[in-house]
């Protein structure tokens, strides 16, 4: 692979992880900007499906990082895009937590803290909306991503019960041929 790879890499997760508030699922959408619609290293449903293995794979969010650095470059792609997520974010985190730790009765952090919430729960709600329409998975798909959130939402089921059935729901309508 040639250099200006690993440096887009650099670049693009680098600034990404600075902007993870909430997690790695808050920035999905933005790293799917990046890398389908700016950078083109893939389509939309690759993307999906990297996604898709990211969530179910064990381990952290962040791991979405690094199979788009595996697809990109192979082995150091993987390690670039890993640690271009995880380093400048880590920081961060350690500078606002000293920062909290010492100004943590002014009344400015309190708001900041507590804005910091409604934005990391828009971002995710927004990386969940990105990834359905990214696999485009026809009605059917989305009709299913909808009972699943809801379900999930609204009881106090294990998260795996919905998703497995909708799992299984979507194999059965492709099976079908109706998918």
């Amino acid at each position: 692979m040639e250099r200006g790879v690993f440096t887009q890499l650099v670049v693009t997760f680098g600034t990404i992880s600075l902007l993870a508030i909430g997690g790695a699922n808050a920035v999905v959408p933005e790293i799917h900007r990046q890398v389908v619609d700016l950078l083109a290293w893939m389509d939309a449903p690759t993307f999906a499906r990297l996604f898709a293995i990211a969530q179910t794979a064990p381990g952290p969010n962040v791991m979405l990082a690094s199979i788009v650095g595996w697809q990109v470059a192979g082995i150091p792609g993987l390690l670039v895009a890993t640690f271009a997520m995880l380093i400048p974010s880590s920081l961060l985190a350690l500078a606002c937590g000293r920062g909290l730790r010492r100004w943590s009765d002014h009344g400015v952090v309190k708001v900041v803290t507590l804005a910091l919430v409604p934005i990391a729960l828009g971002l995710m709600l927004a990386s969940g909306a990105v990834a359905t329409f990214a696999a485009d998975a026809g009605l059917f798909g989305y009709a299913i991503t909808a009972a699943t959130a809801l379900v999930t939402y609204r009881s106090k089921v294990n998260p795996l019960v919905p998703m497995a059935v909708g799992t299984l729901a979507y194999v059965l309508v492709w099976l079908a041929g109706l998918a």
